[in-house]
């Protein structure tokens, strides 16, 4: 719980500077912001109820991916940033296979105006590596 709490004061900083300074930044910011976390962290803030957002292909995602994931392919993210708005100001953790497709998703989502979101170092590679909780062979 503590680390969701230090994530959301996190944003509500952000923005409380932003709007007190009077300025906005654009929705395509030159230099998006967003973090990056291990995949314990990953799994805490998954269990707090944050979005997990796997952004990795169908055929990868149903081979193995984490409970309770949601799948939306990176190749797929740009045009389907409406379905996720409702988490523009909530914290989102993104996984793909190695950590790379995440965080390409998290910069795309962080330039979209997303405040919250982290990108979860190593992916499912790491997730499975550490033993944490997958579900294989189901979509």
């Amino acid at each position: 719980m503590r680390l969701l709490q230090n994530i959301l004061l996190r944003g509500a900083i952000a923005v409380a500077i932003s709007t007190a300074s009077g300025t906005h930044l654009p929705v395509y910011a030159a230099e998006p912001a967003f973090a990056t976390i291990d995949v314990q962290q990953g799994r805490a803030l998954k269990e707090q109820g944050v979005l997990l957002l796997d952004v990795r292909e169908p055929a990868e995602y149903e081979e193995v991916h984490a409970p309770g994931s949601t799948l939306v392919p990176l190749s797929e993210l740009p045009s389907r940033l409406q379905e996720l708005r409702s988490h523009l100001l909530k914290p989102v953790a993104v996984i793909c296979r190695s950590g790379r497709r995440s965080a390409r998703a998290a910069e795309i989502m962080a330039r979209a105006g997303f405040t919250n979101v982290y990108n979860v170092q190593g992916g499912m590679n790491a997730w499975e590596a550490a033993n944490l909780p997958v579900i294989k062979g189901v979509r």
